[in-house]
């Protein structure tokens, strides 16, 4: 189960052992046009919004916390206060379930997850 809350978005996915995507759902934290988006307001929004998305992914893929191997999350680079909570998240779910925490370079994400898509 991978959390992701490095900007204005917040998702949680979930991939089988092939790499097939069973889940993918997330939040996106928008402002008035011109406004842009500040840490603070947006790591509100993802407090507010991550567990309903983890419930919404495991629903979607049919599954419960004991199918899961680990739990995984963005540890950076990417917007301080957004990247905590989502963390946060991340680590009390893992705590709680008692399954491994893997922090993930945001950067390697984005290359290891098109090596998945692409077949790379």
């Amino acid at each position: 189960l991978g959390f992701e809350g490095s900007a204005n978005k917040v998702g949680v996915g979930l991939v089988d052992k092939e790499g097939n995507i069973l889940a993918n759902p997330r939040r996106t934290y928008i402002t008035p046009p011109g406004t842009g988006f500040l840490p603070r307001e947006t790591a509100m929004h993802h407090r507010a919004k991550v567990l309903e998305v983890v419930r919404e992914c495991l629903d979607e893929a049919g599954v419960g916390p004991d199918d899961l191997e680990c739990l995984a999350y963005t540890k950076g680079p990417g917007m301080g206060g957004p990247l905590v909570s989502t963390a946060v998240a991340a680590r009390a779910l893992a705590l709680l379930w008692g399954k491994p925490l893997v922090p993930v370079n945001h950067c390697v994400g984005h290359i290891e997850m098109g090596r998945v898509v692409c077949g790379a």
